[in-house]
C-alpha cells in the first residue's frame, strides 16, 4: 500500500480496510490479522494500527473478542456505505455539479432511457 501524505496514514489505512468491506474482500464475521501481523504486512507501526483498529471500532465497523482478535463487524458493510454515501452527497457531489455548471455541461447527458 502507498501512502499519501496528505493524510493520516490510520486514516488511508482504515479507509483501505472500508473499501475492502465494500467490494467483498472483508466479509462480515471474518477475522482480520493483529494489529502487529496487519503492521508488519504493510510496514508501519503497531501504534499506527491500533489507532486504525480503534477508530474501526468506535466507529462499528469492527469487534474485538478478547483473546481472540478482531472480526469485520455484521453490518460493518451498511455502515460504510451509510458513511461513503454521506460523504459523497456532502463532499464530492456539490463540487461535481458546480463544475457541470461552470462548462455548461447538460445534466440530461448522464441520463439514459434505462435508468
Amino acid at each position: 500500500m502507498e501512502f499519501n501524505s496528505n493524510k493520516p496514514i490510520y486514516l488511508q489505512i482504515a479507509d483501505s480496510i472500508c473499501e475492502q468491506i465494500l467490494n467483498g474482500t472483508m466479509k462480515a464475521d471474518e477475522r482480520i490479522p493483529s494489529v502487529r501481523e496487519y503492521g508488519a504486512n504493510l510496514g508501519v507501526n503497531p501504534n499506527t494500527m491500533m489507532r486504525t483498529f480503534e477508530i474501526l471500532t468506535s466507529d462499528g465497523i469492527i469487534y474485538n473478542k478478547r483473546g481472540i482478535g478482531y472480526f469485520i463487524s455484521p453490518d460493518a458493510k451498511e455502515i460504510v456505505m451509510e458513511r461513503e454515501k454521506k460523504n459523497f452527497m456532502e463532499n464530492t457531489l456539490p463540487g461535481i455539479l458546480k463544475t457541470i455548471k461552470l462548462l455548461g455541461i447538460d445534466p440530461s447527458v448522464f441520463c439514459t432511457k434505462e435508468q
